[in-house]
């Protein structure tokens, strides 16, 4: 488990034909486990919050098989990150204290959440408020899936 993983993507495969638009120069989780610090080369610095990037994951449980499937996530607020590993030279894969750990952030993903960070949580937060979803956890237990398929969709991708 790699929780700073400076520089780790500097080292590119001159073989690789298309390489990704920006490289990260750091990716740092912070000690209380809510923040990860994504830095790029072109000095764009990020500070994403935990709770933001379970939401925003790029996994099939959050983002479906198509943009119609995406689903809109409450109760994370707490969420904290247990782990940052890197994928190749392309993405991390972070494992939330949810357990959820099936979505890829590539590079480009990444500098995107951080860019668009007020626009994306503004939508956020309307989303939550139009289907009655909250930040805070239910005190209802989880519902188990059905139909298979870890992602919790039901559609057995997993």
């Amino acid at each position: 488990m790699s929780q700073h993983l400076a520089g780790s993507a500097s080292a590119v495969n001159e073989n690789v034909a298309a390489a990704p638009e920006r490289w990260p120069t750091e990716i740092r989780l912070t000690g209380n486990k809510r923040t990860l610090v994504v830095a790029f080369e072109d000095g764009g610095r990020f500070e994403l919050p935990a709770e933001y990037l379970r939401v925003s994951s790029p996994s099939a449980e959050v983002q479906g098989h198509s943009p119609a499937e995406r689903k809109v996530i409450g109760g994370k607020r707490d969420v904290a990150i247990l782990a940052v590993e890197p994928v190749g030279n392309y993405a991390v894969k972070l494992t939330f204290d949810d357990m959820h750990d099936t979505g890829l952030f590539g590079w480009g993903y990444l500098y995107d959440l951080g860019r668009q960070y007020r626009n994306r949580w503004a939508t956020y937060l309307s989303e939550l408020a139009e289907r009655g979803l909250t930040r805070d956890t239910t005190a209802k237990p989880a519902k188990p899936a059905t139909g298979g398929g870890s992602c919790g969709s039901g559609c057995g991708c997993h």
